[in-house]
């Protein structure tokens, strides 16, 4: 029973080991900060911060396609195995086919929306909605 778990603890183990011998490593050789208070210094991934600290703005648009390309990416691999089980597995099953029917449905209704919202145009000076 317990041999079906063993290559799930080497993994894990082998996992374990990697991230312990990468934090040790890295103390061991590791260059040393300057003393100085952590509360003078802003928090940049442990580099020496440069310019006025300013952030960057960027347009909401970029958030949108990222998340709508997490969306639609992850439809794939939910279609992926249905296109190839379909001949086997959903021409056969009325359910399975109804399902996946359903899916899409929502994703469809999901484009659409986006598009009706403006998500996907990429225009300078958009239009005032009324």
């Amino acid at each position: 029973m317990l041999q079906e778990y063993f290559s799930a603890l080497i993994q894990l183990l082998a996992g374990f080991g990697f991230a312990g011998m990468i934090i040790v490593l890295s103390v061991i050789f590791g260059r040393r900060a300057k003393l100085r208070k952590p509360t003078e210094v802003p928090y940049e991934c442990g580099n020496v911060p440069e310019g006025d600290g300013a952030p960057a703005f960027f347009s909401i648009k970029f958030y949108m396609v990222a998340i709508l390309f997490l969306v639609f990416d992850l439809e794939v691999v939910f279609l992926y195995p249905w296109a190839l089980g379909f001949k086997d597995f959903v021409l056969g099953n009325a359910a399975a086919f109804g399902a996946m029917a359903a899916f899409i449905g929502v994703l469809v209704v999901a484009y659409l929306y986006a598009v009706g919202k403006g998500v996907i145009t990429w225009h300078r000076n958009p239009k005032p909605r009324a």
